[in-house]
């Protein structure tokens, strides 16, 4: 089926059904909607930055165990962990 085809084929599904399950549905597929969406942005440049920075320390050799990088944060940010 071609895209036309498949958003005829959709909404006549969606068409036939009682209110309560097409607001079940559409709850359904919204959420599919903005989860594929979201999976597909592309890193902001401040992440994808930030995570060069990153990926260059450690092949430096600049790096730090779970633990220290967790206190250090923790003394840095308080206001993350409550």
């Amino acid at each position: 089926m071609n895209a036309a085809e498949l958003k005829l084929d959709l909404f006549r599904r969606l068409d036939s059904l009682d209110s309560k399950n097409l607001e079940h549905v559409y709850s359904k597929i919204i959420g599919l909607i903005n989860a594929e969406l979201k999976s597909n942005q592309a890193l902001s440049p401040e992440i994808k930055a930030a995570l060069d920075t990153a990926i260059e320390a450690s092949e430096k050799g600049n790096v730090h165990s779970h633990e220290s990088a967790m206190q250090k944060t923790r003394e840095l940010y308080p206001n993350l962990f409550r």
